[in-house]
């Protein structure tokens, strides 16, 4: 089961923001998209996500077909998105976010049921991301790492359903974070790809953080300029002397981030 980009590309009325992108994410892997502000990396997750339609270029998933698919149908074979801000239910409880999500294909005939379905399931997923504690909490007032943890079981609870493997799109999963909570948080991320139950999970994800990146990554590539300007280890990253000298400046990164 693998994402493949096949010769991506992405124009706005002559803006070149995404020019010719390739690249694979199997199963089992963590693989992180980095580059500089206006390097096309939010452009390239909305057209893996269906939110942007391509100019020319394919997007497959566990070898189907998905840049002809709305970002629904992409749902249902498996391949969720999350984005820079988290996006959750306000006015719902945190448990009823995740019931929601899991219900959603079956249907509610009124909003008064929601309590009623899919409870366990809902739990579990929130044992997964370490929210069980703050299942009967008003969304509106989690604090925000924890609405970025609810966003996560949200994408989680979106393809539960789906046969086969799971995507998960993860549009700067530590956006936002302190130090300690964003390593915790990609801890978490790291952890998804590597669960061997079930039919297994691929993650990309962008971010800015470089200690969200190195000691986190399994891969990383490099966006600049809407070109793939290179990819590999993180340690061959931290190395390269074009990334170095576009985006990374000559910092330390051999130490991992602390992650």
């Amino acid at each position: 089961m693998t994402l493949l980009l096949q010769s991506v590309v992405k124009h706005f009325d002559g803006v070149r923001a995404v020019q010719g992108v390739s690249f694979e994410v199997g199963v089992g892997e963590c693989v992180a998209l980095i580059g500089p502000n206006g390097a096309g990396k939010s452009t390239l997750f909305s057209c893996v996500a269906g939110q942007q339609h391509l100019s020319s270029g394919e997007v497959r998933w566990a070898g189907q077909r998905m840049d002809t698919l709305s970002p629904a149908q992409r749902l249902a074979c498996g391949v969720a998105r999350t984005f820079q801000v988290a996006q959750t239910f306000e006015a719902l409880t945190v448990l009823q976010n995740v019931q929601l999500l899991l219900q959603a294909p079956h249907g509610l005939s009124a909003w008064r049921q929601l309590d009623r379905v899919r409870i366990d399931d809902a739990l579990a997923l929130l044992a997964q991301v370490g929210l069980q504690d703050l299942a009967p909490a008003d969304a509106m007032a989690l604090p925000y790492g924890a609405k970025k943890r609810l966003e996560l079981a949200l994408a989680l609870a979106g393809v539960q359903r789906a046969p086969g493997a799971r995507l998960l799109l993860l549009d700067e999963p530590a956006a936002g974070l302190a130090g300690p909570e964003r390593a915790d948080l990609m801890r978490l991320v790291q952890s998804l790809a590597r669960d061997a139950s079930g039919a297994g999970t691929a993650v990309l994800y962008s971010e800015h953080n470089m200690d969200a990146v190195f000691g986190v990554a399994d891969r990383v590539l490099v966006l600049i300029d809407g070109q793939l300007a290179a990819q590999g280890s993180p340690q061959q990253i931290a190395q390269d002397e074009i990334v170095r000298a576009r985006y990374l400046g000559q910092g330390d990164y051999s130490g991992g981030g602390g992650c």
